[in-house]
């Protein structure tokens, strides 16, 4: 499939003023002026004490967890906390019909029942470096070597991964050093019915009365660096790690949270928020939706496949609400609108001296005509990431492309072929091939139904002549013989891969197909369009740049750590709507509903709230807090972050935004956008009364 341009639109918006105190995904070295704002809502500690290279700082107490969300370290032996889905994959892989972690929980009483989780990765922040000036009028050729030199200065012997990551559309560089540990074991997590109470129903919303947590624990060998898993590694020691509060939240109050947001494109055009808005978010969620319900038809009617398909669901799940909501958040808050009246006033700024006019003068213009030939072939471009590689069979079958490749080339394919049969055993592990049939069927028909016929995969006149255009029968072929559908198949032709196996392999002929028909139909043009629009970005975020020379920007989110900061705050999203900034135990009853899976309370939990069991875990109303929500500016990739207060202890865990505010990702609007977290003190109430693990308690340092 033609590599994906993950394009970070880093230009800043053009409104009237500064950027306001909480709006920003900030890079933790280099705070500046941010830090008397922060100081004015209540920050307690120094910027040394957040960020140093030098000395221990809360930075070593923040890691990347597995790549794909933020986790924060609360013991001196390794204990990590993060959000409940983050660790959801692991929960899982270690579940089975008669081991159903994901129903019931799991909590490691000791650390030998502490579970390993093969792939998963733990990555620290070491420091990180501006290095604009040593690339500044290099080539591109000499960039690349570049990096290879700074690998070489910052990298110590292999100890740490160096990447150099690009800002403000290559305008800043800097470099990152990591530490990467892969011993990365299971230590608790409590019932779904707890770490997902609400389910789709309640994602993205507020209120909110989910634990959302799990634990996990880093390891090292014996000689303190990183080690691939071993009985007798030991718990990793860090530099810093979090102290816990249990003193509470009140309204106002200072929060700040350190993690590594994914991406951003606050500042799009208006151009491309159209095309969003119009095309590729109603058809992701079209193409979504029917997956969603082929997937939950089987899962409701078989455990075994609930299971096997809980992880995958949620996936899909999450983005799917995700899309719906901020199609309405664009709508409700005239985010078009508004991104046209900033690219006047960028117009007006040009217009007014002849050099910005010769520099500047079409980049606008420049965006109107990219975006109009992107809009021609955008759909198709979706439809093949979302329809196509939306069937695991294909995606699958992509796997094996490398391999096939090699093999059809006669060059050595031994990597590619142990990769591609470590990669089935994790697939046929959580695979149902009834599921994917009908998933397979449906979304292919929606590819060929939906799609201007000029630009069908060559596969597609096969089915129509050969099926009668029936994919259901199409599908019924593909799975009764294809390798990527059968584990024995798949095994057999592992034993001895050739490129002739995998051209008569349904499956794969199937994939090959779209994958060479639209890297020939669409992958030119498509590639023309992301070179002009990389060019595009880059000259217009250096007018921007210069435009506000006087302000202190902060670029799109990147997976790089950043520092935010706010208040704990409640809001409301519409007329005569009031919500209050914390929800209790109380909550969490009134929604009880056991006959909807997603509201189902734990009998114990009920027993405990009953009982009044609260333990020493109550707010000042003698109820137990569960979540609150802050004005923190966050998005995906901060799931599991740290919310701290002004003394840089942990309150909360970051976990979810908010329904109204789900343009968020592209505007930032501060009477709406939430950051939700679920509290502290709920988090340790959950693993000492209802799951009895005191043991993981002690470990931690408490200051009430």
């Amino acid at each position: 499939m033609l590599k994906r341009f993950i394009l970070f639109i880093t230009i800043v918006s053009l409104g009237i003023g500064n950027v306001c105190a909480d709006e920003g995904m900030w890079l933790p070295f280099v705070l500046g002026k941010n830090y008397d704002q922060m100081k004015k809502l209540g920050l307690k500690i120094t910027p040394e004490q957040i960020y140093s290279v030098n000395n221990s700082s809360l930075k070593d107490a923040v890691v990347n967890f597995g790549n794909f969300c933020t986790g924060e370290i609360i013991s001196q032996d390794g204990l990590i906390l993060t959000n409940h889905h983050c660790g959801f994959d692991a929960i899982q892989s270690h579940s089975s019909v008669e081991h159903d972690y994901i129903t019931d929980g799991f909590w490691a009483m000791d650390r030998s029942q502490e579970l390993s989780n093969p792939g998963l990765t733990v990555t620290f922040l070491i420091r990180m470096e501006d290095v604009t000036s040593r690339f500044t009028g290099k080539t591109e050729e000499e960039q690349t070597a570049l990096v290879k030199e700074l690998t070489k200065e910052y990298g110590e012997e292999d100890a740490y991964t160096v990447e150099v990551e690009d800002f403000f559309e290559g305008n800043q560089k800097i470099l990152f050093v990591y530490q990467i540990f892969t011993d990365i074991r299971l230590v608790g997590a409590p019932p779904s019915a707890v770490g997902k109470f609400g389910g789709d129903t309640d994602n993205w919303m507020w209120p909110r009365q989910t634990g959302d947590f799990s634990m996990f624990r880093v390891y090292m060998g014996k000689d303190g660096k990183p080690a691939p898993y071993a009985k007798d590694n030991i718990p990793y020691h860090p530099r810093q790690h979090l102290s816990v509060s249990t003193a509470g939240i009140k309204k106002d109050d200072f929060s700040m949270v350190m993690g590594y947001p994914g991406s951003t494109d606050r500042y799009m055009t208006s151009y491309a928020v159209a095309m969003n808005y119009y095309q590729s978010n109603p058809a992701k969620i079209k193409l979504r939706e029917k997956r969603l319900a082929l997937m939950k038809e089987d899962m409701d009617a078989n455990p075994a496949i609930r299971i096997q398909y809980a992880s995958k669901y949620a996936r899909v799940s999450n983005y799917y609400k995700y899309f719906i909501g901020q199609n309405q958040g664009l709508k409700r808050l005239h985010v078009i609108e508004d991104k046209e009246a900033e690219e006047a006033a960028f117009t007006a700024w040009v217009q007014q001296d002849s050099n910005r006019i010769k520099e500047y003068g079409n980049v606008l213009s420049d965006y109107k005509k990219t975006y109009a030939a992107y809009s021609k072939v955008n759909l198709p471009y979706v439809y093949v990431q979302e329809a196509a590689f939306g069937t695991e069979i294909l995606e699958f079958a992509y796997k094996a492309n490398k391999l096939y490749t090699l093999l059809k080339a006669g060059q050595s394919a031994e990597d590619a072929r142990a990769a591609l049969q470590e990669y089935g055993k994790e697939y046929f592990k959580d695979y149902n091939k009834a599921t994917d049939q009908k998933v397979f069927a449906a979304l292919l028909k929606m590819y060929h139904d939906d799609i201007d016929r000029g630009l069908h995969p060559a596969i597609f006149g096969v089915v129509e002549k050969k099926y009668k255009g029936d994919f259901t029968k199409y599908a019924a072929a593909v799975f009764a013989k294809s390798m990527f559908a059968n584990q024995t198949t798949f095994n057999l032709f592992m034993a001895n891969p050739s490129a002739a196996a995998l051209e008569k392999d349904l499956g794969f002929s199937c994939m090959l197909s779209i994958l060479t028909d639209f890297r020939s139909n669409v992958g030119p043009t498509l590639g023309a369009i992301f070179g002009k629009l990389e060019t595009t970005n880059a000259l217009y975020l250096k007018a921007i740049l210069e435009m506000r020379s006087s302000e202190v920007l902060y670029p799109d989110a990147n997976f790089t750590m950043r520092l935010t900061y706010g208040t704990v705050q409640d809001y409301e999203p519409r007329d005569a709507v009031y919500y209050k900034y914390y929800t209790t135990l109380d909550g969490m009853m009134e929604k009880e509903d056991s006959t909807n899976a997603e509201f189902i309370v734990p009998e114990k939990l009920s027993e405990l709230y009953r009982t009044k069991s609260f333990g020493s875990y109550t707010n000042e109303e003698g109820k137990v807090p569960v979540c609150f929500i802050t004005t923190n500016d966050i998005t995906g990739g901060n799931s599991g972050s740290p919310v701290m207060n002004g003394k840089g202890e942990l309150i909360g865990i970051a976990f979810d935004g908010n329904w109204e505010a789900m343009s968020g990702d592209i505007i930032y609007e501060p009477s709406l956008q939430r950051c939700i977290c679920v509290d502290i003190r709920y988090v340790l109430f959950i693993i000492e009364q209802y799951a009895g693990a005191t043991h993981l308690i002690q470990e931690m340092t408490i200051v009430k």
